[in-house]
């Protein structure tokens, strides 16, 4: 038995208003839900992006909470990479970078597909990349 897919994906940054801009506005990510102060969600494709703010996240919950999610969280920059076409990159490379986003790496993997890199304002390094990279 194994899952079929992953559903959620979290990121922790340091400024949730400027991770909201940038995933809304630069990414075109659909916010789905929002907790001030500690979260923000949007709908990718099938799965959903979760951004916390760790500090928040590593409170346990209220013994009142609706959901008695556990604590969680971590420190430093992750990673997440989304999927793209080769066209798709190439427009992307465009839009970040008319953005003012650096692309910090941009090339082939050797058994084929192309990767872009970038950060997002708490300097989580993203990617985008064509699925054949992992023979999907």
């Amino acid at each position: 038995m194994q899952p079929s897919a992953i559903l959620e994906s979290a990121l922790y940054v340091s400024d949730l208003d400027a991770a909201e801009t940038f995933y809304g506005e630069v990414m075109g990510l659909e916010r789905i839900a929002k907790v001030d102060g500690r979260h923000v969600f949007f709908r990718c494709g099938q799965g959903v992006l979760l951004l916390f703010n760790a500090d928040a996240t590593r409170q346990p919950p209220k013994p009142y909470a609706r959901l008695p999610v556990p604590p969680h969280g971590t420190t430093g920059q992750g990673h997440l990479c989304f999927a793209g076409t080769a066209a798709e990159i190439e427009d992307w490379k465009t839009r970040l970078e008319g953005a003012g986003i650096a692309i910090e790496a941009d090339f082939e993997w050797p058994s084929g597909g192309r990767s872009i890199y970038f950060r997002d304002p708490s300097g989580n390094s993203l990617e985008i990349a064509e699925p054949r990279i992992w023979g999907i």
